[in-house]
């Protein structure tokens, strides 16, 4: 294949694996990203197939440059990290809106011909229905908590790809990621910020068992799909799904948090007792995806768990 596509946000963690799929898929790709999250080293040994521009997805100019000449354009450019859907909720809205409005603006203008969206689960906050499937409706529950910043953006975002979709592209696709993790996430997530509090207390308790607090009282549940698994699934939701079409990727496995810090403690070679802790406004009890429909285009999770939890912390256990 010789078609280009434009990744904004391809320096990020789920961006540069998204962008090492589609090089193997074929694909020539440019890469627009300020590296403000992102970092360029997540590109190593694929130069050769990536074209990197550097740029802010809020510079109507910086995205029009990096528009020429694509055939279509994945848009994951976005702030994430729980921690700043709180304490930088202006930012996180700013970033959703100007880059949705200046990615669409621009692919129309440079007639591109296919545009990709990445969402994510947080649209659904309380799901009424568990596993979730694409159809439920999506929320936000209070708009003076500012946790919803990101599911707000993200909600303003489908909606525009979808409306502009249906008058400008040929094929407009949105995939919903839900819990995504693997090693160089960054730390603002559940399962780096575990292990690096694992790393913190096998300091301080050298042997025995090590109290460990986590939000809440533990028995929140999430699905949790690897890396790899999932830029798989996302790739075959944006090549091979339909036009319009809504896809979740992740796996349908609901663990509690509970268990998510003991196969943590269990890749230290460590056990612990779980305190329960403060849990902010704002959080979902459970979480859990029906992945039916991108299962139907060929995915099938690979990576179990356990397996991903220990690669995962093997690798920041040593940074």
């Amino acid at each position: 294949m010789s078609d280009l596509v434009l990744v904004t946000g391809g320096t990020g963690f789920i961006g540069s694996g998204l962008v090492r799929e589609l090089v193997r898929a074929g694909f020539r790709i440019r890469v627009l990203d300020d590296d403000s999250r992102g970092r360029s080293v997540r590109l190593d040994g694929i130069q050769d197939g990536v074209e990197l521009v550097r740029g802010d997805v809020r510079d109507l100019a910086a995205v029009r440059r990096a528009m020429k000449g694509a055939s279509a354009v994945a848009h994951l450019a976005f702030i994430n990290g729980t921690e700043f859907f709180y304490s930088k909720p202006e930012l996180v809205l700013e970033v959703a809106v100007k880059g949705i409005v200046n990615t669409l603006d621009a692919a129309i203008q440079a007639g591109v011909g296919r545009y990709y969206l990445m969402s994510s689960s947080e649209v659904y906050q309380l799901a009424s229905r568990i596993p979730t499937d694409e159809s439920v409706a999506m929320s936000i529950p209070d708009p003076l908590n500012p946790r919803y910043s990101y599911a707000g953006g993200k909600i303003i975002s489908e909606l525009m790809a979808i409306n502009y979709g249906r008058r400008y592209f040929e094929k407009t696709v949105i995939v919903r990621p839900h819990n995504v993790y693997g090693p160089d996430m960054g730390q603002e997530h559940v399962i780096p910020a575990f292990a690096i509090r694992m790393q913190q207390q096998m300091a301080r308790y050298a042997s025995g068992v090590i109290p460990f607090e986590i939000q809440g009282d533990g028995r929140q549940t999430r699905s949790f799909v690897y890396i790899d698994d999932f830029v798989d699934g996302c790739a075959r939701a944006f090549l091979q799904g339909d036009n319009l079409g809504i896809y979740h990727v992740g796996t349908q496995e609901e663990v509690a948090m509970t268990t998510v810090a003991e196969l943590v403690a269990r890749a230290c070679g460590r056990q612990i007792e779980v305190v329960a802790g403060p849990e902010r406004a704002g959080g979902t009890p459970r979480r859990c995806p029906d992945i039916s429909k991108v299962r139907a285009l060929g995915y099938e999770p690979q990576v179990s768990l356990e397996e991903g939890v220990r690669r995962t912390v093997a690798w920041y256990l040593a940074q």
